[in-house]
């Protein structure tokens, strides 16, 4: 997979990072080689508590799939269908301001409105979406579509991309989630999602949403035909961008789950990769204000455990996931708010209950 030497210590790179500095590219994918993972984990939990202190955030939130409908048929994707294709689905905006009002019964404060790229559902259908879901809710913030999902609706409606999110943050859309990203590699691209957006335009979109003063998150799906280097260098592109614009919250590695996709002849991610994903993560991304370990992607256990790996956050109940879980995650769907809360204080941390922003409801539990 690489030519890259195995490191024999990671002294020096312990030495930049408890004096502040920046590492490099070589020096992530000395990282990424090693297994020391204990040292990694002890480096990037020092950055954390230089970050954020104590505190570990989780925010009350609800998954809304408005579709499974999608022209890309990404290999790596258990969850989309084709039109017309047994278990596929569209709700109408009537049935998402339904689940959205639902949710408002578990005090959400943050609603996350996701499909694919849907061949019949312009940028009018989804400013109609989230402006009746902010009238019925004006206090819930949405999280909506991907820039995968923004380019391909700025293409179907035949508007620029930068009015497309324009338009999108006036109907309600608070942030943009960060999915869609993959792998940035051109080569790994061609390989696991050849009909989407490249990785060039995901950046793109992201700039020109941070420019219209909505921020956005950011992942990276990693654990298929990528090479070490390539997700170090994904990494690199993502501090670029949060060097220039500072509009991205917070960064979300996703460990492939392979059951179910055309590519389920691969291995599973295992616990030590997760792990030093997480750490890495930290260590790389030193603009970055927080680092979240999804608990339903990773596992609670792993996610516990990635608050002392650098991670500050384990996202939240969800209440509905189905991308994931369409890929044969084991997590249930949804994790009471009890739960996460006591993950969080047998980790050591203080709880913060968030909401969309960042912003701190509540405390100490």
């Amino acid at each position: 997979m690489t030519t890259v030497g195995h490191p024999n210590s990671l002294a020096d790179i312990a030495g930049k990072v408890l004096a502040g500095e920046r590492l490099s590219r070589d020096e992530g994918i000395r990282m990424i080689l090693s297994h020391e993972l204990a040292t990694l984990g002890y480096l990037a939990d020092v950055v954390r508590k230089r970050k954020v202190g104590d505190h570990a955030y989780f925010l009350n939130n609800h998954h809304i799939n408005h579709s499974n409908v999608c022209l890309s048929c990404c290999p790596f994707c258990a969850f989309s269908r084709l039109p017309g294709q047994e278990g596929a689905y569209t709700l109408t905006a009537d049935q998402v301001v339904e689940k959205a009002v639902s949710a408002a019964a578990h005090d959400v404060t943050e609603v996350y409105i996701l499909g694919g790229n849907h061949p019949e559902l312009p940028l009018a259908h989804f400013e109609d979406m989230f402006r009746r879901v902010k009238e019925r809710l004006p206090g819930v913030s949405i999280k909506g579509l991907t820039p995968t999902e923004v380019d391909h609706i700025s293409r179907l409606s035949g508007v620029d991309a930068r009015e497309t999110l324009v338009r999108l943050k006036n109907a309600g859309m608070g942030m943009l989630s960060g999915g869609g990203a993959e792998v940035f590699s051109v080569r790994v691209r061609k390989k696991i999602c050849p009909a989407k957006a490249t990785g060039e335009r995901w950046l793109e979109i992201c700039r020109l949403a941070h420019e219209a003063g909505i921020p956005t998150t950011a992942t990276m799906l990693y654990g298929h035909v990528e090479t070490l280097e390539e997700r170090v260098d994904h990494l690199l592109a993502l501090r670029e961008l949060q060097d220039e614009t500072g509009g991205i919250a917070t960064f979300i590695p996703l460990p492939f789950h392979p059951a179910g996709t055309q590519l389920a002849k691969l291995p599973r991610t295992t616990a030590f990769e997760d792990l030093k994903m997480i750490a890495i993560a930290r260590l790389m991304l030193d603009n970055f204000p927080h680092i979240t370990a999804f608990w339903f992607s990773v596992g609670e256990r792993v996610a516990q455990i990635a608050l002392s790996f650098g991670a500050d956050d384990v996202y939240g109940p969800v209440h509905e996931e189905m991308i994931v879980h369409a890929a044969g995650a084991e997590e249930a769907q949804a994790i009471e708010l009890s739960a996460l809360v006591n993950m969080i204080k047998s980790a050591g941390r203080v709880p913060a209950e968030r909401d969309t922003f960042y912003r701190v409801i509540r405390e100490g539990f």
